[in-house]
């Protein structure tokens, strides 16, 4: 079993120091990406002290949430949001859905809060590395989009995400980076009804200190904190 609360206060204490030498005094949010993990280790993260977990699945969010005992702040949706999945995820209550990858996949989710009269904070995804096997609004098409999906009452837009490039060289993420942080300054300085950009998605377990470096303040983190994926049945 990988030693979950070392790991946790190591990736703090490194946060903390690389956000002091950067001169950053916003606040930056440690998101534990749990997929694939059993229950018992996301506890063994809460008790650690981690307040916002993750699932890119929902079918796995809708079997594992349940059994977790632990108080937390906050369930994240990072996943690709398919549109029948969508009441079985609202239905889990999620603090903040990332992956708004469409206007398409917008207004599906904007028509079925509207049948429950409920709104919902989102991130909208952006692919700035133009891979296809990636989903999110394109760069150059991302201004109309995120336009359109401000549009609809019941979305709130919370800031914008990216992944960053699978490379063993977590450098070759830093000029993607920096263009969503770019996109990000943009729509904060715009008074656009139905949105206030907040947080800035960017980072995972291999590229973190390139992202906040760029201005992320919000990391997903999996392997760092637990190790590799677990592909157990007891999920």
């Amino acid at each position: 079993m990988p030693d979950i609360k070392h790991n946790i206060a190591s990736l703090k204490q490194e946060i903390e120091t690389l956000a002091t030498a950067l001169g950053r005094r916003d606040p930056i949010t440690l998101l534990a990406v749990t997929k694939t993990h059993p229950v018992e280790l996301i506890e063994a993260a809460l008790a650690a002290g981690i307040e916002h977990i993750a699932e890119n699945k929902v079918q796995e969010a809708m079997r594992k949430l349940p059994m977790i005992g632990t108080s937390y702040k906050g369930f994240h949706f990072i996943g690709h949001l398919q549109t029948n999945k969508i009441n079985q995820l609202l239905a889990l209550k999620p603090y903040l859905i990332h992956s708004i990858d469409s206007v398409y996949v917008a207004e599906k989710l904007h028509l079925a809060l509207g049948r429950t009269n409920r709104t919902q904070d989102v991130l909208i995804q952006v692919n700035t590395t133009r891979e296809e096997q990636k989903s999110g609004v394109t760069f150059e098409n991302a201004r109309d989009s995120i336009w359109q999906i401000a549009a609809f009452s019941t979305l709130r837009i919370k800031g914008l995400m990216t992944i960053g490039k699978l490379h063993p060289n977590p450098e070759i993420s830093r000029p993607y980076f920096k263009m969503l942080k770019e996109l990000f300054d943009e729509f904060q300085n715009e008074e656009i009804p139905g949105m206030e950009m907040q947080h800035l998605s960017m980072g995972m377990s291999h590229d973190w200190n390139i992202a906040i470096e760029e201005g992320s303040n919000m990391v997903r983190i999996g392997s760092a904190i637990f190790g590799e994926r677990y592909y157990g049945d007891d999920i």
